[in-house]
């Protein structure tokens, strides 16, 4: 895994970074996991704009991901090494014993032809999915449950990684790709390993256009707009626009909006780092 750059034949290419995809193995998905997914263009169910920016790109059909790993203690071989063009990170088509197929998140370091399991019987080595109750104290993990059997709702972009710190009672400690410290219940899965392509942060578009392909459109400044649209907005001359905030006049910088009374704050030890 690693970044490719190219030779400046034109000015988008200049200072243009992508990733080499020296880890993928097949250009074609499994059949079977693959669904069609419609694009909102971010609009909602009555066809009213919700979510600005998005529009457009290239159309891509949805890979359907394991990610609650439940075929406790049947081995799987990974098969493939494959690019999703819904996530960030690099996906791994493993075949039980039993003939069935599933694709996992690719843990950094995959290996065509490796074994992997999940289940109390799995031993903690790389791609494998076991309790935090099994998993060594300073193991690094990802695709972490939050409740037992909800499925992988933690450390699941490219590069991302949790580690295991403690336990105490039922709880396990872990410390958060965030810098947040917090417990979670020891009966709760988590995968061996951190996600693959760890360089994707790394990458440069290199022009608009590329940004455009992933559905992302042209965004205007919150200062260039008039009052009406936004609270900074609006000034004779190029104003600075004030205090910085949300267009629905949430301060942007420092401001906490988590709600104080949430029942899952007894579970966080340390905040995530400024």
């Amino acid at each position: 895994m690693g970044l490719r750059k190219y030779r400046p034949l034109t000015p988008s290419l200049r200072y243009k970074l992508s990733a080499d995809f020296a880890e993928i193995t097949a250009s074609k998905p499994e059949k079977s996991l693959v669904v069609s997914a419609k694009s909102s263009g971010g609009r909602n169910n009555s066809g009213k704009m919700t979510v600005r920016y998005i529009g457009g790109g290239h159309k891509k059909a949805y890979r359907i991901i394991d990610f609650k790993r439940e075929k406790d203690g049947i081995e799987g071989t990974v098969t493939t090494v494959e690019y999703d063009p819904n996530r960030s990170a690099r996906i791994a088509l493993v075949v039980y014993k039993d003939g069935e197929k599933r694709y996992i998140i690719a843990p950094n370091g995959l290996q065509v032809g490796q074994k992997v399991m999940s289940g109390s019987k799995a031993a903690p080595e790389v791609g494998n999915t076991l309790f935090l109750s099994d998993i060594p104290l300073g193991t690094i993990i990802h695709n972490i449950e939050l409740r037992p059997g909800q499925g992988a709702a933690l450390a699941r972009s490219a590069g991302t990684y949790a580690q295991l710190t403690a336990r105490e009672g039922k709880y396990a400690v872990l410390r958060m790709p965030s810098g947040e410290v917090r417990m979670i219940l020891i009966t709760c899965k988590a995968t061996i390993g951190a996600v693959s392509n760890p360089d994707h942060n790394l990458e440069v578009h290199g022009k608009a256009g590329r940004r455009r392909w992933l559905g992302r459109r042209p965004r205007n400044r919150p200062v260039a707009m008039n009052p009406v649209d936004h609270p900074m907005g609006g000034g004779e001359g190029r104003a600075s626009g004030g205090h910085p905030r949300s267009r629905k006049g949430i301060p942007a910088k420092g401001y906490k909006t988590r709600y104080p009374k949430k029942s899952s704050n007894k579970h966080i030890i340390e905040r995530r780092k400024k």
